[in-house]
């Protein structure tokens, strides 16, 4: 390759994935953009600003008004910066989660974010993750993957996110949330989760998160092998 490849991580809510693409960018040395994170913070601003999550016209203004960058991860995510505010620990809120899947439905939101994700993964060497990047932001990516688990264990892990925060919650409830995400994240009219054709399906029910690291080096070493074999 001529430049260091795009990989899109793919997948539906609490199947591991962010977790995955932060441990795969920091193995490769690669820049981590988690796209889920400008979906949260245009949830979040709505919020403060009184801008209903149905309203798909006034969220996708509002998407366009906002300067949206990412610090330099450490240790954990990107940090995201909106309007040069670290806004971070707020759109992790379980309400904002929430709020994100339904701000992302609108065609007017994905529209306004779909530029500022391609211009960040516009010179390789991005790990990109999200419901949407190997089917419509970089359907022309060099390596896809969609990662997925069971309901079941996506919401343990999500319970025991939530616990290693110090937030109580019951198993049913994060299970019955996850069922919710995944109708709304399918059945949206405008560019749906779904497995690109091209995409290497990866389930991480069973799997410890090593393991699917180093699945993903994997992967990744042998397209460059083809790749290079090919040039």
């Amino acid at each position: 390759m001529t430049r260091k490849p795009v990989i899109a991580i793919d997948g539906p809510a609490g199947a591991g994935k962010s977790t995955a693409a932060r441990r795969l960018a920091q193995r490769l040395g690669y820049v981590l953009i988690d796209t889920g994170a400008l979906y949260r913070a245009v949830a979040l601003v709505a919020k403060e600003r009184g801008i209903e999550w149905s309203d798909g016209p006034a969220l996708g203004a509002l998407a366009r008004s906002l300067h949206l960058r990412f610090g330099e991860a450490s240790h954990g995510r990107p940090p995201i910066f909106v309007d040069g505010v670290d806004r971070s620990l707020e759109i992790r809120r379980e309400d904002i989660s929430q709020g994100a899947s339904r701000v992302s439905a609108h065609p007017e939101v994905r529209e306004a974010l779909l530029g500022v994700q391609r211009a960040m993964g516009a010179s390789g060497g991005i790990v990109m993750e999200g419901r949407d990047i190997g089917t419509v932001v970089f359907p022309d990516a060099d390596v896809k993957v969609f990662l997925t688990a069971s309901v079941d264990a996506r919401a343990s892990r999500r319970r025991d996110e939530l616990a290693a925060r110090g937030v109580h919650s019951d198993i049913d409830a994060v299970r019955r949330e996850i069922e919710e995400r995944d109708e709304r994240d399918t059945k949206r009219a405008v560019a749906p989760l779904r497995r690109a054709a091209d995409a290497i399906y990866l389930d991480t029910s069973d799997l410890e998160l090593e393991d699917v690291v180093d699945r993903l080096v994997a992967l990744v070493a042998e397209r460059a092998r083809a790749q290079a074999a090919s040039d």
